[in-house]
């Protein structure tokens, strides 16, 4: 959820002078893309992870202070609620066998920790959506005690001015209402970092914003959410409307969702920093104490705080970032679209698809997104958030096909390319692509399993609740064993 914030009320007059500030930042940025290097001669990516916490009974564990003291790492930190915490995976270099070295450190990782936190009865689950969440979990006393989390969920409260409403139409219908934020804990993400050149940006991003409905498609996770089988990736509709400022008002005279997919392509990462300021009012108008103008014209990198804190405050499925490492400038695409898990091979699976696919289609010479309008691209993505790996999408070329058939006769060997055109070692790529292609030949992703899984339960349990704590335990023993979830049997 971004940088720690301190509990505070806001003014008119602090709206006014972070308005102004925003813009001062936004004119920096614009001359620092002109004027400085921010050139990567080594591309690195970072991972973030979302955990649920789970007790013995596989229900949600509303302790991720005690799990964070007994984890003792800084790089496990809190998240919005109770049942969360995240683990920021350290930058590495993609080529050779960065891929197999991030997998690697993360597996240790999540072992530790897990050992570590088995002793506040406390297990860490990698899962979009935590089956055995219900109503009384999604309350004000949930939320971390992070001033922060308190102060965001009362002013995207106040800005809409009404409780949230949330309404879900798929197997069943969800239909509830809720008076904070707290509703978001329940999305659990993977997101992928890419850092990349200024000049690379623009066709990296767009290229991203077309494949989002594959890889949401083929790493669907998130089938359940409070009792109800909703869509195979139920958090991209939950995430859209649990952190929505519009009232129904706003929503019909086109004002723009907070969690948003997008204006158009673009042709430059100002692009998107420009859009943040032009649609989107404040919701932390907090200043600091840097004079960007002055840091700029001292020789030295300024931070853009503001630019930074607002940015963050944009849930762009796709996000462009800029950061200051080392005394330089950098910019990254933060892919936030997949859910957690199923397992670290499936999470670095799904992260080679979307390296692979980025590098070799931005730097096509006739871009995917020239033949793709930018309203197609959306509808795919919620098409496939909806139908899962069995969804069919508009490509061009193609017209309408199955994700399925796309990604095996097309996309897989476009992602081994990119991945070769990247330096990654031939059997790091092979063995990861093939997780992707083998979800593709079964059609089992984490959604189906957990659907399959769900209905042989309720064969059996006395009601839906005790099914869906069986299938969150069955989930958690095969994530722990670590198989790839396509050869991860359904009946026992």
């Amino acid at each position: 959820m971004g940088q720690d914030v301190d509990a505070r009320e806001f003014s008119r007059e602090d709206r006014t002078r972070y308005r102004a500030k925003v813009h001062r930042c936004l004119d920096v940025f614009a001359r620092m893309l002109g004027e400085h290097d921010f050139s990567v001669e080594h591309p690195h990516i970072g991972i973030e992870i979302e955990f649920n916490l789970v007790d013995a009974n596989a229900d949600p564990s509303l302790r991720n202070a005690e799990a964070l003291a007994a984890i003792a790492d800084p790089d496990f930190q809190t998240e919005l609620g109770l049942f969360n915490i995240e683990i920021n995976v350290p930058p590495a270099r993609v080529d050779g066998a960065g891929l197999q070295v991030v997998q690697d450190g993360l597996r240790d990782h999540l072992n530790t920790a897990q050992a570590k936190a088995s002793a506040v009865d406390t297990h860490l689950l990698m899962i979009g959506i935590l089956p055995t969440l219900q109503e009384g979990h999604l309350s004000r006393d949930s939320i971390s005690p992070n001033p922060r989390y308190h102060l965001l969920s009362e002013q995207i409260l106040h800005a809409r001015g009404e409780d949230i409403a949330i309404v879900i139409d798929g197997v069943d219908r969800l239909d509830t209402t809720a008076d904070t934020i707290i509703p978001e804990a329940a999305c659990t993400s993977t997101q992928l970092h890419l850092q990349v050149d200024p000049d690379d940006f623009a066709p990296m991003w767009n290229a991203a914003q077309a494949i989002a409905a594959v890889q949401v498609a083929i790493g669907a996770n998130s089938p359940f959410l409070l009792g109800q089988q909703l869509w195979h990736e139920t958090r991209i509709a939950l995430f859209e409307q649990a952190t929505d400022t519009r009232s129904e008002e706003l929503k019909a005279q086109g004002v723009r969702p907070r969690v948003f997919f997008g204006e158009r392509w673009i042709t430059s990462v100002f692009d998107l920093f420009e859009e943040n300021v032009r649609f989107f009012p404040a919701l932390l108008p907090i200043l600091d104490d840097e004079d960007p103008v002055a840091e700029l014209e001292a020789g030295r990198i300024p931070n853009l705080g503001e630019l930074r804190l607002h940015n963050g405050t944009v849930y762009r499925w796709n996000r462009p970032i800029y950061d200051v490492a080392d005394g330089r400038p950098h910019l990254r695409i933060e892919n936030r679209l997949l859910p957690a898990g199923p397992t670290v091979v499936d999470t670095m699976a799904n992260a080679a698809l979307f390296y692979g696919l980025v590098k070799v289609l931005g730097s096509s010479e006739r871009p995917v997104w020239s033949q793709l309008s930018f309203r197609a691209a959306e509808e795919n993505f919620h098409q496939a958030a909806r139908d899962g790996i069995d969804a069919e999408i508009y490509w061009p070329g193609t017209g309408t096909a199955a994700v399925r058939e796309l990604a095996l006769r097309q996309l897989i060997p476009l992602a081994h390319t990119g991945l070769e055109q990247m330096g990654v070692d031939t059997e790091v790529r092979e063995r990861l692509l093939g997780v992707i292609e083998q979800r593709c030949i079964t059609g089992r992703n984490g959604a189906t399993w957990l659907i399959d899984q769900f209905a042989h339960q309720r064969g059996t349990a006395t009601d839906r609740t005790a099914a869906m704590r069986a299938t969150t335990a069955e989930y958690e023993r095969h994530m722990h064993q670590g198989d790839p979830v396509h050869l991860w049997p359904t009946h026992f």
